[in-house]
């Protein structure tokens, strides 16, 4: 279980109180997270992925939020590119499923080989995959990036790829629009 300290000053008098607080920050304890609690899941597994909460949430059969993290999404604009790196909005399938060796084609610019442990592709190179580098932004080349720990329990114990069992219909993945200012 996660674990988040949460330091708080209170001030009395002349003199500052410094108090911690530990807050529940286990990816299963649901309750106060910033995307919905339910979907409309049409009976089957779902990862959404919100950009301007930067959250991603994994919705089980009957459209219940049963675990959920933070999530990097796409830049507005990636310099060495020189374009929006955006995640594309809609909805998708798992197409492809990586292990923790996991490694970019493209990122960084121009020979690859970024980490990308337990990689989820999705649409084209973009993938949710494991990182380092998760933070409340929208700061990646494209990719969805979690906290490996959530990558890496999304990989085993959520997401399908595409088999006889479903159809060749992996595990379907909604990504939020961006909101426009």
């Amino acid at each position: 279980m996660k674990k988040i300290l949460l330091l708080s000053a209170l001030f009395f008098s002349h003199s500052a109180l410094a108090e911690v607080y530990e807050i529940s920050g286990s990816a299963f304890a649901t309750d106060g997270a910033p995307i919905p609690q339910y979907v409309a899941s049409h009976h089957e597994k779902i990862i959404m992925v919100d950009p301007n909460a930067h959250a991603w949430g994994a919705y089980n059969a009957q459209g219940k939020l049963i675990r959920w993290g933070i999530a990097t999404t796409g830049a507005n604009w990636c310099r060495d590119i020189q374009q929006s790196c955006r995640t594309s909005s809609g909805s998708y399938r798992v197409y492809s499923l990586g292990s923790a060796s996991c490694v970019s084609s493209k990122f960084p610019y121009p020979g690859g080989g970024a980490a990308m442990p337990y990689c989820m592709y999705f649409n084209g190179g973009a993938a949710i995959h494991g990182s380092d580098d998760v933070e409340f932004a929208n700061a990646s080349h494209g990719c969805v990036r979690v906290h490996v720990e959530d990558a890496k329990w999304l990989r085993y114990q959520f997401v399908e790829g595409p088999s006889v069992s479903n159809q060749y219909r992996g595990t379907k993945i909604v990504i939020k629009s961006y909101q426009t200012n």
